[in-house]
């Protein structure tokens, strides 16, 4: 099969040269094979893909499409089974600290309040006093938590929780944040605002962004770049470049033109999904 190839354009260059927070991420022929009730399937097929520096690109497809296994991959908690996949400029082994991962699942220490939550990272690298005392208060106003920074995750509504998921995630300030479905289990008027909060913090921050959807307005939204992705096994069918300017109007013409298209392509794979399952049930 021919390599499909996607390269974003450059969003910023190494302040330090060599292998220092890049903040980059770089896959090339990366494949993805579970075996599956003696079965192999296969997740990801010859996957090429480059996000820049600063960069926020959301994945984007039916399930089954694989976005959710490339996301585990770069986060390093499931390997490739063939390819090279690098973040930061270096070669991804397995999770680690250049690499912060934000799930739907809020994933607090229920018996930890807000700040302890935040600061939990820190602590378990050995941080200072003071450098964790400051960061916890720069994150908790960062976050607007603050004056829930003694609350518990049980007195939080689902899009706090996620807020403290966010700000515990930028405690470690990783170069390259990897956000799962962060806001799919909230209602919409709070997932909303939470996207415009995490729009904010990207702007502040200029961490480089991978994050995942199945909401096609969700990543017009959000994204510098849209990659949509086929059903198994997932490989990039197209590399969007989103040149709408910020803020973004969902009512506008230009917005509602790309999601029709964005919608078409998604629709031509979970049409072949429908399809793939009404064969498998007739061999069944």
């Amino acid at each position: 099969m021919d390599r499909i190839k996607h390269q974003g354009a450059a969003a910023g260059s190494d302040a330090g040269g060599g292998v220092a927070a890049t903040g980059r991420i770089e896959a090339r022929g990366v494949n993805k094979v579970f075996a599956t009730d003696g079965r192999e399937v296969v997740a990801l097929r010859d996957i090429d893909l480059t996000v820049e520096r600063g960069e926020f690109v959301c994945l984007l497809g039916p399930s089954g499409c694989g976005k959710s296994t490339l996301l585990n991959a770069v986060a390093g908690f499931s390997l490739p089974t063939s390819g090279r996949l690098d973040a930061d400029g270096r070669p991804v082994t397995g999770p680690g600290p250049e690499r912060g991962m934000v799930f739907q699942e809020y994933a607090l220490f229920p018996w930890m309040t807000v700040a302890q939550n935040i600061a939990f990272g820190l602590e378990i690298q050995r941080r200072g006093r003071a450098e964790i005392r400051d960061t916890v208060d720069r994150l908790l106003d960062m976050l607007r938590l603050r004056d829930f920074r003694d609350r518990f995750p049980k007195d939080l509504s689902g899009g706090m929780r996620q807020r403290v998921a966010i700000a515990r995630v930028l405690a470690l300030d990783s170069p390259i944040l990897l956000m799962d479905e962060p806001f799919g289990a909230l209602d919409a008027l709070t997932r909303r605002n939470l996207q415009d909060e995490l729009l904010r913090i990207w702007s502040e921050t200029r961490k480089t962004v991978l994050f995942v959807t199945h909401s096609i307005e969700e990543a017009i939204y959000l994204a510098d770049r849209i990659v949509v992705m086929t059903y198994r096994p997932g490989t990039i069918k197209r590399d969007q470049r989103v040149s709408l300017p910020r803020p973004r109007d969902p009512a506008s013409a230009a917005f509602n033109d790309l999601k029709r298209e964005l919608g078409r392509l998604v629709m031509e794979e979970q049409q072949r999904h429908a399809d793939a399952e009404t064969r498998a049930a007739a061999v069944d």
